[in-house]
Parts: structure tokens; sequence; C-alpha cells
């Protein structure tokens, strides 16, 4: 599928696909159908009090868009940020090298982006790193990492809205922000950016996709 482009890419996030990298996917546990696919309403979505605030505290950074990239400072930025999140939730060690990172993250990609989030009161030092693809009618939020020390700005927040906003710039309807999963705090968090919808099922490529507002199945 690396011949995947921006209109094909449109359908399959319509759809509950995600791209890593080179890699499309979707998951389709037997048992368990916990994983489901949100986005965000663009036109109707309206901040929260913690959301404004997580805005404020990062509008002191300088943020850049552009096609992801690969140097030291993300490859010492990941470094960081996963060692953190392997002594405050258990992570098993992920050693990153240049040629994993510049096939997972880096990897390009026609709708592949990425903001990259730079504090110049500390000398312009990288902080944060978001990865996402951007095609005419919507924008998936894919990855994001980010410096420990600045946990407390709420960077990942500030993230999704400011993706939020530039959906709304571009007269995009839907920020994709991956799977729901209700009882895994790592990833129930995205409920918080409402409205969203929910997708019903895992449609074929055949199938109307239907998504609905959470409680309106």
């Amino acid at each position: 599928m690396l011949e995947v482009g921006v209109h094909e890419m449109e359908g399959l996030l319509e759809r509950g696909w995600r791209r890593f990298g080179p890699i499309y996917f979707r998951p389709a546990c037997a048992a368990c159908a916990e994983c489901v696919s949100l986005r965000v309403d663009v036109a109707r979505f309206a901040p929260t009090k913690g959301q404004r605030r997580a805005q404020r505290a990062c509008s002191r950074l300088r943020r850049v868009v552009g096609a992801p990239q690969v140097d030291d400072a993300r490859l010492a930025l990941y470094a960081k940020w996963h060692s953190n999140r392997e002594g405050a939730r258990g992570w098993e060690a992920n050693p990153q090298t240049r040629e994993r990172y510049e096939l997972e993250l880096g990897f390009q990609h026609p709708c592949a982006r990425e903001a990259a989030y730079y504090d110049d009161d500390a000398g312009g030092a990288l902080v944060g790193v978001g990865l996402f693809d951007m095609t005419a009618r919507a924008i998936s939020a894919a990855f994001f990492f980010y410096d420990p020390d600045y946990a407390r700005l709420s960077l990942g927040t500030a993230n999704v809205v400011a993706l939020i906003d530039d959906a709304r710039a571009g007269s995009r309807a839907h920020v994709y922000l991956g799977y729901r999963v209700a009882a895994c705090a790592s990833l129930a968090y995205k409920a918080a950016f409402a409205p969203h919808e929910l997708l019903h099922n895992r449609p074929g490529p055949l199938d109307a996709p239907q998504w609905h507002r959470e409680g309106h199945f």
C-alpha cells in the first residue's frame, strides 16, 4: 500500500484506518471491540477550560509546521521522552535508531506533516514534535512526544487544539484522534475533545462508514 495518495488516505481514515510510517492498520480483535475510532467535529468544537489553559501556556512556544524531519535533536528528544515513560508508566525500553525513526516517524508520505515546538527562551530548544497526516477534508493526529521537563504545560493537549485550529483554518471538517479505549487512561483522554463522533463497526472498502455522536448509535 505504498502508493496510497491523499484521496485514498481520506477513504482509509473514514473507515477507521491509521498510518504509521509505511504501514496502514486497523484493530480487528475477534473477541474485543474496545478500540473505537474517534474524530472531532471541527465546526462545533468548543475547548474546555483546561484545554484553553494548555493553549495559553504553550502560546510562548514557536510552532513550525512542515515535512517530517530526522535529526539529532529529534532523536534525543524521543529518547528522553521514552525514558521518562519507562519510569513513570512501566514501558519497556525502546532504543531508537536514526534509520528506524526515519521509517516510522519521518516517512515521506504525501499526507505527512510535522509540528515542531521550540522554546526560544531556552535558546531555541526543540521541546515537542507532533506527527500528523493532512488530507483535503481532514487532519489525522498520529504521534506526539515532548520534553518531560515541560509536562506542566500540557503540550499534548495544546497540540491537539492547534491541529483543530489548523483544520478550521483550512475548512477541514474533522480531526481524527485514532482509537479511544474507555478503560485505558492513555487513550481515554481523546473523548475530552468534544463534540466528537465514533465509528460504528469496521466498514469495508465498499461500505459507507457510519459515524455517530457518542450516545447516538
